[in-house]
């Protein structure tokens, strides 16, 4: 059972980093402003909610992973070790990504189809960054975590 629910982890994990690869890239790729605007205002939406969703599955099988490997338990009797380190490392920064991706989703739905004022632009420019640095960051954090479990 805990082998299903790792993998299920995996795959979110891959579908969550994946997907902001993804829209870095088209960013990058995408020099046509115009047709950069075009793919956003098509894909976003979809975008938005199918992250929602590899969120909300990273969240629940992170906390029945955590529950299981006793990582609490580890934290709280030996604080100063590696696995506690990184868990709390990461924990916090999965806490981070997950307030940035509520403020991105947050102005992204509110200016859909109109246009953005120069805050809006550079919060939510902001957050996306933000979002996908700290992604690659986690991945390694979470590399760390597997090899002390």
């Amino acid at each position: 059972m805990i082998k299903t629910v790792l993998y299920i982890h995996i795959l979110s994990a891959t579908a969550w980093v994946g997907g902001s690869l993804l829209l870095f890239a088209l960013g990058i790729l995408l020099r046509d402003k115009q047709a950069q605007k075009g793919v956003y205002e098509h894909l976003g939406p979809i975008y938005g909610y199918f992250e929602t969703f590899w969120l909300i599955i990273l969240w629940i099988t992170g906390l029945i992973l955590f529950s299981h490997f006793g990582i609490g338990g580890a934290m709280a009797n030996a604080p100063g070790s590696e696995l506690a380190s990184l868990m709390h490392a990461k924990l916090i920064m999965v806490g981070v990504i997950t307030l940035l991706t509520i403020i991105h989703m947050y102005i992204a739905f509110k200016t859909h189809t109109t246009e953005r004022t120069p805050l809006q632009h550079l919060v939510s420019r902001g957050s996306s960054m933000m979002i996908f640095l700290l992604n690659l960051v986690i991945v390694w954090y979470a590399i760390g975590i597997r090899d002390q479990l």
